[in-house]
């Protein structure tokens, strides 16, 4: 188990030291998120890099990672814990059967850990051998109100109140990331229990140094190129504009393909690759795609 970054630096290194190319903003609110020991709630576009703190975070630091994935509906069953029902029908069955009459003994032992099914907020808050997990709280915008109220016993008092066996308390609080997409608005009583910071579109020296570390396969020039036409690509009019996670996805996709340069033909026929909707790559094929190409080139050129 590593021990925790005890400065912003130190921080800066431990997530470089797993390929992810931090801003000194963001480490700055990541070490202060470990030292205080408070939730750290990232928000920005789908494909900037939130999930992969979480996930560098539990690799760097030698941390098991549990992942809550957000979804319309989820309730406490699915993230916190439910009760094996089958389980607990077959040991009624059972003491039926071998004349089991004393009910309170019976109830008490239905409704021990033994039959208790648990999921990833109640796992977040036993204790382990290597430290306190990372507990992921991923997309959190597309949970209900409901359930962000809910967390707020969570992130409070880092405890979960189950009826049949009492309150369970964690006594070491995990690591908590929560990320958004910000498809609605998260309360403020939950943001107030968190640090925040808005992970925005990297700009193109940082884009083409999350390349060169993640995309080491793919030639200078071509990484050069992609980076530049990405970063031309965010500022035209599109549904959706093109994430980290998508660039990296292209750079690899056209190094499998043999390119060393943006090609206007390859660049059309690949765009699926990073554009996910098709007014947006119908816009951006063809002479679109060519004219970006010379812009890119041309710029790269007066450097």
């Amino acid at each position: 188990m590593t021990q925790l970054p005890t400065s912003i630096d130190e921080t800066l290194d431990l997530l470089a030291a797993s390929n992810y190319v931090a801003d000194r903003p963001l480490a700055t609110v990541l070490f202060l998120s470990l030292r205080l020991g408070r939730p750290l709630f990232l928000e920005g576009e789908a494909g900037v890099g939130k999930t992969e703190i979480a996930k560098v975070l539990s690799k760097a630091l030698g941390r098991e990672l549990i992942r809550l994935q957000c979804y319309e509906g989820l309730d406490i069953s699915s993230a916190v814990y439910e009760w094996s029902y089958a389980q607990q029908m077959m040991a009624i069955r059972l003491a039926e059967a071998s004349g089991e009459t004393d009910r309170s003994r019976l109830e008490h032992d239905i409704f021990s850990e033994r039959y208790l099914v648990k999921r990833a907020l109640l796992r977040a808050l036993e204790p382990a051998a290597e430290g306190p997990p990372v507990l992921l709280i991923d997309e959190l915008d597309r949970t209900d109100e409901a359930f962000e109220a809910f967390l707020l016993e969570v992130l409070s008092d880092y405890q979960v109140t189950i009826p049949e066996l009492g309150t369970i308390r964690a006594e070491h609080p995990p690591i908590v990331i929560l990320t958004s997409n910000r498809t609605r608005e998260i309360h403020d009583a939950l943001k107030r229990r968190c640090l925040y910071h808005w992970i925005d579109y990297p700009d193109e020296e940082r884009e083409r140094a999350i390349l060169r570390a993640k995309a080491r396969e793919a030639p200078e020039r071509l990484t050069e190129e992609i980076v530049a036409f990405v970063q031309k690509l965010r500022k035209q009019d599109l549904f959706k504009n093109p994430g980290v996670a998508e660039t990296l996805d292209w750079a690899t996709a056209l190094t499998e393909l043999d390119a060393v340069a943006l090609d206007p033909s390859q660049v059309s026929d690949t765009l699926g690759v990073l554009l996910k909707y098709q007014d947006d790559i119908a816009r951006m094929q063809g002479a679109r795609a060519q004219e970006l190409i010379e812009e890119v080139r041309a710029e790269l050129r007066s450097v």
